[in-house]
């Protein structure tokens, strides 16, 4: 083979490999969505919103978690069920992320990975500066 061949040869696997990599890239991505979007898509999303209280159940034996999202802007719910050890604190949360896909036949949003953030221990205290 000649020099050219070779060139020609190493930039189609080069476009090949870019290729490759940028479809790889893009089905990892998880994409924060509203809820509306969540339950009209089939694909791992990303929604975010406040705990409904009074909304949570959890079934020991299951291992399965339900509760009521709801976001702050616009006022939609949407309900999660979430497989796997409820989290600590879960009932103090300020926000939770549910990371997971919209499941039609029970109605609701299966949930792989949960995100919780709790109110901080150090939140009001002020930080003493020694100058």
């Amino acid at each position: 083979m000649s020099k050219k061949a070779w060139t020609v040869l190493g930039v189609v696997l080069l476009i090949a490999f870019a290729g490759f990599a940028f479809a790889a890239f893009r089905t990892s991505l998880t994409p924060y969505v509203s809820y509306r979007e969540a339950q009209g898509g089939t694909r791992t999303v990303q929604v975010a919103g406040a705990l409904e209280k009074g909304s949570t159940s959890y079934d020991e034996s299951a291992s399965a978690l339900r509760f009521t999202l709801r976001d702050p802007q616009t006022g939609d719910t949407l309900r999660v069920r979430y497989e796997g050890v409820k989290p600590a604190n879960f009932e103090d949360a300020i926000s939770i992320v549910a990371i997971g896909r919209w499941s039609p036949g029970p109605a609701e949003f299966a949930a792989g990975k949960l995100l919780v953030k709790c109110p901080s221990k150090y939140q009001g205290t002020e930080v003493k500066s020694y100058s």
